[in-house]
């Protein structure tokens, strides 16, 4: 007698979309200890990082799947003495680039190098708009006049720039500032991003709360701005999720828009994946590409709707934000599958900005900063 195993229901089909860009996390290494971090907590050693010929089969692989742009990030991307090399090979692959650094560890002469291989944008980060407050944020001393040397160098390639405004409780009342330096340095766009409570940044979130007042205040300056500098300057603006409403579609949806890759080779669907503790994310050592975005376990997890639960699943925003954020359900439910706290909708969504609000009233703590 024959025994079959029993026929399992049928899964919801998900269809898996072509990936737009590519995060490619060279290095942790950094000589900034940014308080906020969003680097994991367990980082990969240099001696974990994927080689130069590594890294651009990756890159050639991602441009074959039909990956546009990448980023080469970190850390500190320029710590690698191969970036020029490897902009090279994604030039060559066809893929739009963007840098995405400090300026520290960066020279006019290997600004020079890079425009002259094709780099098509630098996103340069500043954590204040004076020295005092920059190399405060940043635990580097010298940080704030190097970065203004590389935007000047920047332009004088003629580089498109965006510089990126990492905004917090301790800098958040100098927003107009920092958009008016956006300016001063011929910048194309300015990303006014508030720090998003992930990684290094959750040990000094009392440090870094802003309060409900200064999140209002930050939104109004930067309405104004974006009317007063159109056709100048364009303003991305990410608000904090802790005083929102209704949570953001992280990275476009898990499993959507975008993948990162780790300097170890792990391939992830967001930047803080790895805080989830049952996914196991595929390295690009041991398999292609395209076969870790459509097939792997971890990238399936959370794509499309099937996955969410009651109120998300008949929620009429399931595909404007896509379920939010699935590392901050970790954090606050314990269950990455959970309903994102950011959310009105979520019952611990009261509890998170309580926490926010406390947190915000207190005096400071001091920054317990990153160093590697």
């Amino acid at each position: 007698m024959n025994v079959t195993a029993p026929v399992k229901a049928p899964v919801e089909a998900v269809r898996v979309p072509v990936p737009m860009a590519m995060l490619a996390e060279l290095t942790y290494r950094c000589p900034l200890k940014c308080p906020y971090c969003s680097n994991p907590l367990e980082m990969a050693k240099r001696s974990d990082e994927l080689s130069t010929e590594q890294w651009a089969e990756v890159l050639r692989q991602a441009a074959k799947m039909g990956v546009l742009h990448v980023h080469f990030s970190g850390g500190e991307p320029a710590a690698r003495r191969d970036l020029e090399e490897l902009l090279s090979v994604a030039v060559e692959a066809g893929l739009y680039t963007n840098l995405i650094t400090s300026g520290v560890g960066l020279t006019e002469a290997r600004v020079k190098d890079l425009s002259k291989r094709g780099l098509d944008h630098i996103q340069l980060s500043v954590q204040g708009t004076d020295a005092e407050m920059a190399d405060l944020i940043g635990g580097y001393k010298g940080g704030f006049d190097q970065k203004m040397k590389v935007a000047a160098w920047v332009a004088a390639e003629g580089i498109p720039l965006t510089v990126n405004a990492v905004m917090h409780r301790r800098n958040l009342d100098r927003t107009a500032e920092a958009i008016e330096l956006a300016v001063k340095l011929g910048a194309r766009r300015i990303e006014v991003a508030h720090t998003q409570i992930h990684g290094w940044a959750y040990v000094n979130r009392a440090a870094l709360m802003p309060t409900r007042e200064q999140v209002d205040a930050c939104t109004k300056v930067v309405e104004e701005a974006r009317e007063r500098l159109k056709g100048t300057l364009v303003i991305d603006y990410v608000p904090p999720d802790h005083h929102a409403k209704y949570p953001k579609a992280c990275m476009g949806g898990w499993g959507r828009v975008g993948l990162n890759v780790t300097p170890s080779g792990k391939v992830l669907p967001c930047h803080a994946a790895e805080s989830i503790p049952h996914l196991t994310f595929e390295n690009v050592k041991d398999k292609p590409l395209d076969w870790i975005w459509a097939k792997s376990e971890a990238f399936n997890a959370y794509r499309g709707t099937a996955w969410m639960p009651e109120p998300c699943k008949s929620c009429e925003r399931k595909e404007a934000d896509w379920g939010g954020c699935r590392c901050q359900a970790m954090a606050y439910a314990g269950d990455a599958g959970a309903t994102d706290p950011a959310c009105i909708k979520s019952p611990l969504h009261a509890k998170m900005q309580e926490l926010a609000l406390a947190e915000a009233a207190d005096v400071p703590p001091d920054y317990v900063y990153r160093t590697l």
